[in-house]
């Protein structure tokens, strides 16, 4: 099986259109802007942002995988980024950038988010694997390497959703976590208590802003409770 046959099975397929679904009912400004998508593998975000006329840059560690997304949206600029190392050059501030499934696959999580809002000039959208728990940590875990769906490094993080917050802070002035989730089992919706969630993984969805964004489906409070999209 190729590295790209791994994003095409269907608990992949099921995951992304559920994430796609979810990240519609926000009301996010995303048409018209100039969006860096990072860790984009075979594209499947990318039409969601193509569709809202986006100019996008999608980049990924692996440049097999961004083969495909070349063949899928010839119009869309490809670049080759590992996120823990300097961004390339030709990589300049954007409106949005959209991180969809990365953070979790770095050694270093803090420094990325840091690299990240400065490419951000409006705001950055991130969805991430993420810890049950109160107290602030980035929670280092080992990752296969040569698995294409893991961690370059062999090195991952889940993070708690307190400290994804904590570090957005320090970069951005509006800082939120989302009121709903998407409907897919890897996303709770109820925070207290870890035995009630029965996935393998948990996953939440934050957005960092330069203005005021929507508070109807954004909170600035970490929520304990959230409901279904």
């Amino acid at each position: 099986m190729s590295s790209a046959d791994w994003f095409r099975l269907p608990h992949y397929q099921r995951h992304n259109q559920r994430r796609q679904e979810h990240l519609a009912t926000l009301g996010l400004p995303f048409r018209g802007r100039s969006v860096l998508e990072v860790g984009a593998g075979i594209g499947d975000h990318t039409g969601f942002l193509v569709d809202r006329e986006c100019r996008v840059t999608s980049t990924d560690g692996r440049d097999d995988l961004l083969q495909v997304l070349r063949e899928r949206y010839p119009a869309v600029k490809t670049m080759v980024w590992d996120v823990e190392q300097p961004a390339p050059a030709a990589i300049g501030p954007h409106d949005v950038v959209y991180c969809y499934g990365l953070l979790y696959h770095t050694r270093n999580p803090d420094e990325v988010i840091a690299a990240l809002s400065h490419l951000a000039r409006e705001f950055m959208v991130l969805e991430t694997c993420v810890s049950f728990g109160a107290e602030p940590a980035a929670n280092l875990v080992a990752e296969d390497a040569k698995d294409p769906t893991q961690a370059l490094s062999g090195t991952g993080c889940r993070p708690t959703r307190s400290w994804v917050m904590g570090e957005l802070r320090k970069h951005f002035p509006h800082v939120y976590v989302t009121r709903f989730q998407p409907w897919h089992d890897e996303f709770p919706v109820d925070w207290r208590d870890r035995a009630k969630h029965a996935a393998a993984l948990s996953r939440a969805v934050f957005v960092a802003a330069r203005a005021p964004l929507d508070e109807r489906t954004l909170s600035r409070e970490l929520l304990d409770l959230q409901e279904r999209a």
